[in-house]
């Protein structure tokens, strides 16, 4: 016999949770101006349990190429974690770890856990069709960001 190790119970289908799902506002292409410049682009994955972002920024004049997935941490074995948490990987080989959170028209995106001290805090536009926010960095750095939807 064997174990049950996807933390559901016999018959029971996974769903995407509502902290998740709340990201959706973010599908489709931007252009990002800016701290940054260029263009992402989310899009969900097969069963929309994580959410890809494709990067294509220049930002302090160095490329940026990546990609980014958004979604819970579930190990093998064990619990879906609580947080929405990414890791983007980038062409030269760097990952970085974020978290995110939407709450309202509040798009939240900590630099490691959430409640980092690195930080970007943006406010859709009523319409959806931007998001207008800053990167705060500990030590007073950081930078102001604006996608628009195109």
């Amino acid at each position: 016999m064997t174990e049950n190790t996807n933390g559901y119970g016999p018959g029971e289908q996974p769903e995407p949770t509502a902290a998740l799902r709340a990201l959706d506002r973010l599908v489709g292409s931007w252009k990002v101006t800016g701290g940054a410049e260029g263009t992402v682009r989310y899009e969900w994955m097969d069963g929309g349990f994580f959410l890809l972002q494709h990067v294509e920024l220049t930002q302090y004049g160095q490329q940026i190429k990546g990609l980014e997935v958004i979604g819970h941490l579930h190990p093998f074995g064990e619990p879906v974690g609580a947080d929405v948490v990414s890791r983007f990987y980038d062409a030269l080989g760097n990952t970085f770890d974020y978290a995110y959170e939407l709450d309202g028209d509040t798009l939240w995106i900590w630099a490691g856990a959430k409640g980092s001290p690195a930080y970007y805090r943006g406010t859709f536009a009523a319409d959806g069709r931007s998001v207008t926010g800053e990167w705060t960095y500990p030590g007073g750095g950081g930078y102001e960001s604006t996608m628009t939807r195109i």
